[in-house]
C-alpha cells in the first residue's frame, strides 16, 4: 500500500455528533423512536406479507427482502449511534469497526441489486403482462434474490480487505457515528493509489450496471404506459410501480448526496446528516410508502385489523 502498516490501531473513537452539542438533545429524542418505528414497521410488513396469501406475489417477495435489508442496515449503524448518544464518544475495536464497514457496504450493495430486480419485475408486469407468471415464477424470484444477496456480499470484500490493511497515523478519532468508508480513508496516511485502482472498476460495476438496468426498465415502463389510450388504464399501470419508483428516488437521491459530491463540497457534518437520513429516516419511510401507495397492502392491513378487533370482541 505504499507505506508499511506500522501504525497499529487497536480501537477507534466514534465522535458521532459530539461536536454539535446543540443538536445532541434533538438527535437523542428522535433517533430511538425513529429506529424503533423503522424496525417494527419493516418487521410488521414482512409478517403481513407472510400472513396474507393475496400478497404472495413476486413484487411483495422482493419488498420483503428490502424490508429485511432495511432492518439489518438500520441495526448495524444506529446501534453505535444510540450508544454514543448516552456518552460523548464511543470506543469500537478495529475488528468490529471493519466488520461494521463490511456489513454496511454489503447491505447497500445488495439493495442496489435488489432495486434493479424489482424494476425488472415491474417491467415484465407492465410491458409483458401475458408472460409475467411464466417469467417471474417462484423459482426464478428466489434464485434472483439469492444471487443478488450473494453478489452484494462478495462485491464488498475488496473494500474491506484493502481498508483493513491501511495505516492510520492521523489519529483514531472517526468523525462519524459509525465506521464509514470515507471517514476511515480520511484517517489513513497510506498511499491510496492502489486502493483507487482496485476499487474504481468495482465501484463502476456496482453503481453503473444495476442503475442502468433500473433506468432502462423504467424507460420501457414509461414508454408502455404512455401508449395506453385510456387515462384510467394509464393511472392503474402507473400505480403498480409508483411505490417502487418512490423508493428508488429516495435511495439513489440520498446516495448521490453522500458519495457523488465533488471533493470541494465534502463536509463531515453534512456527510453525517445525510448518512443519518439514509440509515434512519428512509428505512422508516419505506414500509409507509408501500402501505399508503399500494391497494393490496391496504386491503391486507384492513383485513388484519378487522380480524384482530373481532378476536378482541369475542
Amino acid at each position: 500500500m505504499g507505506k508499511e502498516n506500522n501504525t497499529s490501531v487497536a480501537e477507534f473513537i466514534l465522535l458521532g455528533f459530539s461536536d454539535h452539542p446543540h443538536l445532541q438533545l434533538l438527535i437523542s429524542v428522535t433517533v430511538f423512536p425513529v429506529f424503533l418505528i423503522s424496525v417494527l414497521g419493516n418487521l410488521m410488513f414482512i409478517m403481513l406479507v407472510c400472513a396474507d396469501h393475496h400478497l404472495q406475489k413476486p413484487m411483495y417477495f422482493f419488498l420483503c427482502n428490502l424490508s429485511f435489508l432495511d432492518i439489518c442496515n438500520t441495526s448495524v449503524t444506529l446501534c453505535t449511534l444510540l450508544h454514543s448518544l448516552r456518552k460523548k464518544e464511543t470506543l469500537i475495536s478495529f475488528s468490529l469497526c471493519i466488520t461494521q464497514l463490511y456489513l454496511f457496504l454489503s447491505f447497500i450493495s445488495t439493495e442496489i441489486f435488489l432495486l434493479s430486480a424489482m424494476a425488472f419485475d415491474r417491467y415484465v408486469a407492465i410491458c409483458n403482462p401475458l408472460r409475467y407468471v411464466l417469467i417471474m415464477n417462484r423459482r426464478s424470484c428466489v434464485l434472483l434474490a439469492s444471487a443478488f444477496w450473494i453478489l452484494g456480499f462478495l462485491d464488498i470484500i475488496p473494500h474491506t480487505v484493502l481498508t483493513s490493511q491501511l495505516s492510520f497515523c492521523e489519529g483514531n478519532e472517526i468523525n462519524h457515528f459509525f465506521c464509514d468508508f470515507e471517514a476511515l480513508i480520511k484517517l489513513s496516511c497510506s498511499d491510496l493509489h492502489t486502493i483507487e485502482i482496485v476499487l474504481f472498476p468495482e465501484g463502476v460495476f456496482l453503481a453503473v450496471t444495476p442503475t442502468a438496468l433500473t433506468l432502462i426498465s423504467y424507460i420501457y415502463i414509461i414508454s408502455t404506459i404512455l401508449k395506453i389510450h385510456s387515462a384510467r388504464g394509464r393511472c392503474k399501470a402507473f400505480s403498480t410501480c409508483s411505490s417502487h419508483l418512490t423508493v428508488v428516488i429516495l435511495f439513489y437521491g440520498t446516495l448521490l448526496c453522500i458519495y457523488m459530491r465533488p471533493p470541494s463540497m465534502y463536509s463531515p457534518n453534512q456527510d453525517k446528516l445525510f448518512s443519518l437520513l439514509y440509515t434512519a429516516l428512509i428505512p422508516m419511510l419505506n414500509p409507509i410508502v408501500y402501505s399508503l401507495r399500494n391497494v393490496d397492502v391496504k386491503k391486507a392491513l384492513t383485513k388484519l385489523v378487522s380480524r384482530n378487533n373481532c378476536i378482541d370482541f369475542t
